[in-house]
């Protein structure tokens, strides 16, 4: 059996401040805000391997993505939301609903190696793009916020979704 990542959130995406932030997040105004904050939320991240983030009152599970870029050779780091499945972490290329998709997405299809922080670990992940049972794991997504459903009406792209696994 693979190993396991770390269960690790931190408050609760059921109380009154997340339900809130999840009505917010799906309009475009709190998507706007969600990426001008995304900066600060990645130095905490960083600083902390993803023990901590400043969405977590909210019980957002945040990991910090480290892809290769497919232009630069580069490493880049991005927050991002994810569910959790014991050995496995999806990622979903949302970009708040906005027409491309995500350049961490592009990075992953290049090359799949990358790197994961989570509850103050670093973990090397293969990435696997999701081309079944999309429609179950997108439903995972809403049930974490339901600011996906918005994002997914706001475009026609599909949404990529990636299986991370150690690796």
């Amino acid at each position: 059996m693979a190993e396991q990542f770390p269960n690790h959130q931190w408050g609760s995406n059921t109380n009154l401040l997340a339900r809130v932030a999840s009505k917010f997040a799906a309009t475009k105004p709190g998507s706007w805000f969600i990426r001008q904050i995304t900066p600060l939320d990645r130095a905490v991240l960083e600083r902390t391997d993803a023990k901590y983030t400043i969405l977590g009152p909210i019980g957002a599970p945040v990991i910090l993505l480290t892809t290769i870029g497919c232009k630069s050779g580069q490493p880049r780091t991005q927050p991002l939301l994810y569910v959790h499945d014991g050995a496995m972490l999806y990622v979903i290329g949302s970009n708040f609903g906005q027409e491309k998709h995500p350049a961490w997405s592009a990075n992953l299809l290049a090359n799949p190696k990358a790197t994961v922080a989570i509850a103050g670990q670093r973990i090397p992940v293969r990435a696997e793009l999701v081309e079944t049972d999309k429609d179950a794991i997108f439903a995972r997504f809403v049930e974490v916020t339901g600011a996906y459903d918005a994002y997914r009406t706001r475009t026609t792209r599909d949404l990529r979704i990636f299986a991370l696994t150690r690796g």
